[in-house]
């Protein structure tokens, strides 16, 4: 709204294209644009990242979106789990995920992103984890009390899949359904993460690893 017409911009379309723009008109109800030549744009992560997350209190799923996106994850699956707090449900859920929309778009445009990740609709972890894993995926679960670490694993050929849980982590009981399920548990280093930095530190290890860190 600080931009008068003839101003410069740039301009993505969440789908991998970002363009040179000259704002011709802005107004409360929307702008109009004339879109320009198409840029280079910064590429995306070689490395096919899932983010399985339980839904954490407001602040901390933010953060946990903001800087996933930052680090090249490309699908963002929230999850209600046994310890995530208010379970929200019809227009407050609807709000909630436009909102989280909302933080994904802001994250693209901050580190340079032209694809937008995919944020699945929210749904119940068990339901989530009963429906498989594919073949020739990696699929990781966050757990402070795992004998293995990231460096003990190979690259994997396909997606790699983090399960993170809530405040509070998982429940045994999740963790079991985990195993089950295929998934792997490692843990990142001594001490216990938070929720918000336990996502982080996996995605910046395995970016370091096997991904565009490096």
């Amino acid at each position: 709204m600080r931009l008068r017409p003839g101003a410069a911009v740039q301009v993505f379309d969440g789908q991998g294209r970002e363009h040179h723009a000259t704002l011709l008109e802005a107004t409360r109800s929307g702008i109009i644009l004339d879109i320009g030549e198409s840029l280079m744009t910064t590429p995306e992560s070689p490395l096919q990242l899932t983010l399985l997350q339980g839904i954490a209190r407001n602040d901390h799923m933010d953060l946990v979106l903001q800087k996933a996106v930052e680090l090249g994850v490309q699908t963002i699956q929230p999850l209600w789990m046994q310890r995530s707090q208010k379970r929200l449900k019809g227009e407050r859920l609807e709000k909630r995920c436009h909102h989280w929309k909302g933080v994904i778009i802001s994250a693209c445009e901050q580190c340079g992103r032209a694809t937008l990740p995919q944020l699945l609709p929210v749904s119940d972890y068990a339901s989530r984890l009963n429906d498989g894993t594919g073949d020739n995926e990696l699929h990781l679960m966050l757990q402070p009390d795992a004998p293995s670490y990231l460096r003990n694993l190979e690259k994997p050929a396909g997606r790699i899949s983090i399960l993170v849980g809530p405040e509070g982590g998982m429940t045994p009981e999740e963790q079991s359904l985990a195993s089950t399920s295929g998934f792997t548990g490692i843990r990142m280093g001594p001490r216990i993460l938070r929720t918000e930095t336990a996502a982080l530190a996996a995605l910046a290890g395995i970016q370091t690893l096997w991904g565009d860190f490096c």
